[in-house]
């Protein structure tokens, strides 16, 4: 069956979102793989870690701070030490974390607290007299992301400190049905938002004007952060930049965007390419066979497959321009989607011909790719999230990308309409429209 959205609120007269089910199964996925390994406990400082855990936030500003962190311990229920007063916050409004479980403390903030300060060996002394009450201090500790005057202060307390990274990614890997919903409502939004892009794109519009229009939109409906809107238009758009600009569009330019937003938590990852006012037969050919190597990638999609199945069927490095699969890494990709926005699996031809993931249900995925027209400066860029089902595939990412779609109003001359597909003169910046 279908994930379905719903609207934005919670109601008394229908089940959408159980928040109740969706705190206790994603804390029940993370101890199953605590439970499964050799680790006495897991420290998380990484946010995303963090709420999957705790189901506690306190905001985006918060993302690359590394200023609060939580300990679950095998056997027991998880500890917060959360950032001053959020601290009290959620001791008010957070009641299943439990009594005593939501403590004021601070880690590092990446170096701003000084080594004389003694906060690095506070941490760990927080830490080990937790282990040591459950006895569980001579177990490795599992650590997601950690600064190293902590690692440090750790060590010297006698705590073994081992990878947390993987235990987290396996258990956020495949999503509970909760989570399904949300990551659709989050596609939907976007949704929306392409279609206030795709009425606002018109020459003499700059890429940051439209990223602004991106975030108000996304914002209005209830997005938590947008934490990236990528906006290439023009010459800009091969070879990728990665960044928007404050450049103006022009007739005959491409366009293509990445919306990178989360809803209740939840991120997309969702490109869309345009012509703007009308695109180039160069243009037109390289959506077109981007847009095949990303359907051939959807149509093998279901459980049992290999991201290397998915990877072989993406061009090599050197047929579109580049020496080797590291230069060109982002382009031909496929990554998990979730509380952050790159999680497993991850599909490149750089590591996944070598090391192949098995693709499971419920497990949502981001494919997407990219093709340079011959003209060499206008390029396509496409993505789709594919949610695995049991027997299949849904895609959840919604607003049209079959073919080649033309922005702006359309021009009429004395007799007709100006033709969407229009020949630009080769080479260099694009130069100017062919006779």
């Amino acid at each position: 069956m279908a994930v379905r959205t719903h609207g934005m609120m919670a109601v008394d007269w229908e089940e959408r979102v159980n928040f109740d089910r969706l705190r206790s199964e994603r804390l029940a996925r993370a101890t199953a793989q605590l439970e499964a390994s050799e680790c006495g406990g897991l420290l998380c400082f990484d946010m995303y870690n963090i709420r999957y855990i705790t189901s506690t936030n306190i905001g985006e500003w918060a993302r690359d701070k590394l200023s609060r962190f939580t300990l679950l311990p095998r056997g027991a229920a998880p500890i917060m030490w959360d950032f001053g007063s959020a601290a009290r916050h959620h001791e008010l409004y957070c009641p299943w974390l439990g009594d005593g479980r939501s403590r004021a403390g601070i880690s590092l903030l990446r170096g701003a607290m000084t080594p004389d300060t003694g906060v690095a060996e506070d941490v760990a002394r927080k830490i080990k007299r937790e282990l040591e009450a459950l006895g569980l201090h001579k177990a490795p500790l599992a650590v997601d992301v950690i600064e190293l005057p902590i690692h440090a202060a750790l060590l010297k307390e006698g705590v073994t400190v081992v990878d947390g990274q993987q235990l987290m990614q396996a258990a956020r890997r495949i999503k509970t049905r909760d989570e399904m919903v949300l990551m659709n409502t989050a596609a939907m939004m976007v949704d929306a938002t392409y279609e206030e892009l795709y009425r606002a794109m018109r020459p003499g519009v700059a890429e940051n004007e439209l990223v602004a229009l991106a975030a108000k939109t996304l914002y209005g409906m209830g997005s938590e952060d947008v934490e990236g809107v990528n906006a290439i238009g023009g010459e800009r758009c091969s070879p990728h930049p990665h960044i928007f600009s404050d450049r103006v569009l022009r007739p005959g330019d491409p366009a293509y965007y990445d919306i990178i937003q989360s809803y209740m938590g939840y991120r997309t990852c969702y490109y869309r390419t345009f012509a703007v006012g009308s695109g180039s037969p160069a243009l037109a050919e390289a959506y077109k066979r981007c847009r095949e190597y990303l359907d051939m990638a959807i149509a093998i999609m279901k459980p049992g497959i290999t991201t290397a199945d998915i990877a072989s069927l993406w061009p090599r490095a050197q047929e579109f321009g580049f020496p080797n699969e590291e230069s060109c890494f982002g382009l031909q990709y496929g990554h998990g989607v979730g509380l952050s926005v790159w999680e497993q699996p991850v599909i490149s031809r750089l590591v996944s011909l070598d090391h192949p993931v098995t693709i499971e249900a419920g497990m949502v995925i981001a494919l997407e790719t990219f093709w340079p027209a011959s003209d060499g400066w206008s390029a396509a860029r496409i993505e789709e999230e594919v949610l695995v089902t049991e027997t299949g595939h849904e895609i959840l990412t919604r607003f049209p990308a079959e073919t080649l779609l033309v922005a702006g109003a359309p021009y009429w001359t004395g007799t007709g309409p100006l033709p969407a597909t229009r020949e630009l003169e080769p080479g260099g910046n694009g130069g100017g429209l062919g006779r």
